[in-house]
């Protein structure tokens, strides 16, 4: 039996895809609104390329080929009525001693990603302001609002700045198409209440800088009435997979000093989610043992914080390259 040998990889394309991979990544997880379909859909979007890859005229049209591609995944995966949300979007915030209910499909939530993967080391400020305010949790779950191919023409007009051409180019219409697209995917937007939750900046002020200091500080030492200090009057606590969120500095700290007990004495570890500033939680395990309890994503705004979302998933860990446990 003859053996075939695989045609050798070509190496200068391989390395083309890949520097196509982060942006692909944001484009996808803004689709999407999980950091976890996102890299699937841009390794499917990969793999379709390789296959592919006789197909393409000019590598000059690599990018706007591989972002065709990724577009028809994500609609393949967006398939389903259902959208991903946050989960004040789903119903009135509850207080501390309520029952925290059952785990929600982890399909119901919006998801973070590691900053890492979606934003460039370095660039332009102002774009990589305008960037970071287009990966907020509350702008991706707004995106979540619009039907998939709708999503599509804004992300890639608005937040990409692609030309109309180009956008109906990539989705074989028309560009009066495009054009109807993006202004019904601005009206609905303009219904949904996207909070102002941290300023769009590629660098953090010192003066916020020096808040997220004492808040992870009040945090690791559990001082919870230093902690609700630093809260605004109206900041957001959830908890995916759970439903229950609370809304005000007093039902934070009834939760930190009643069901959520539990997290006194955790170690944490800073990390970058969103576009913004993250952390993740260890909780105490055996003696000189901390294991994985939550990623959290920390909003701010007007030298307040004023969001803190807690995604209980143990795989976000892997996700964020964060340590599988610590140790004293």
């Amino acid at each position: 039996m003859a053996i075939t040998t695989p045609a050798p990889r070509d190496a200068g394309l391989e390395r083309e895809l890949e520097a196509h991979r982060r942006e692909l990544t944001g484009y996808c997880y803004r689709m999407l609104g999980s950091g976890f379909e996102a890299e699937d859909a841009v390794q499917e979007t990969m793999v379709r390329a390789w296959r592919n890859a006789s197909q393409l005229e000019a590598r000059a049209a690599l990018k706007s080929w591989l972002y065709r591609i990724a577009t028809n995944v994500c609609l393949d995966m967006l398939d389903t009525p259902q959208r991903r949300a946050r989960p004040m979007d789903l119903g009135p915030s509850g207080t501390a001693d309520a029952a925290i209910g059952p785990e929600m499909p982890d399909g119901t939530w919006v998801l973070p990603i590691a900053s890492a993967k979606v934003l460039p080391d370095e660039g332009d400020p102002a774009e990589l302001a305008a960037a970071r305010e287009t990966l907020r949790l509350a702008f991706v779950a707004a995106l979540q609002h619009l039907p998939p191919r709708q999503r599509a023409v804004l992300i890639l007009r608005e937040v990409l700045h692609w030309r109309a051409q180009e956008v109906a180019d990539l989705l074989d219409t028309s560009v009066a198409s495009v054009n109807s697209a993006l202004q019904r995917a601005r009206a609905t937007l303009e219904q949904v209440d996207l909070e102002a939750d941290q300023p769009a900046a590629a660098e953090l002020s010192e003066e916020d800088r020096r808040l997220i200091d004492r808040y992870l500080d009040a945090f690791a030492r559990y001082d919870v009435d230093e902690l609700v200090t630093l809260l605004h009057d109206e900041v957001k606590f959830s908890m995916p997979p759970y439903r229950l969120w609370l809304q005000g500095p007093d039902q934070v700290a009834a939760w930190l000093l009643g069901q959520g007990i539990g997290c006194r004495g955790s170690r944490i570890v800073a990390t970058e989610a969103n576009g913004g500033v993250g952390y993740a939680t260890y909780r105490p395990a055996e003696p000189g043992t901390y294991r994985p309890f939550a990623v959290v994503v920390l909003e701010h705004g007007g030298g307040k914080v004023t969001g803190i979302h807690n995604f209980l998933y143990r795989g976000l860990f892997d996700a964020f390259g964060l340590p599988a446990e610590l140790r004293d």
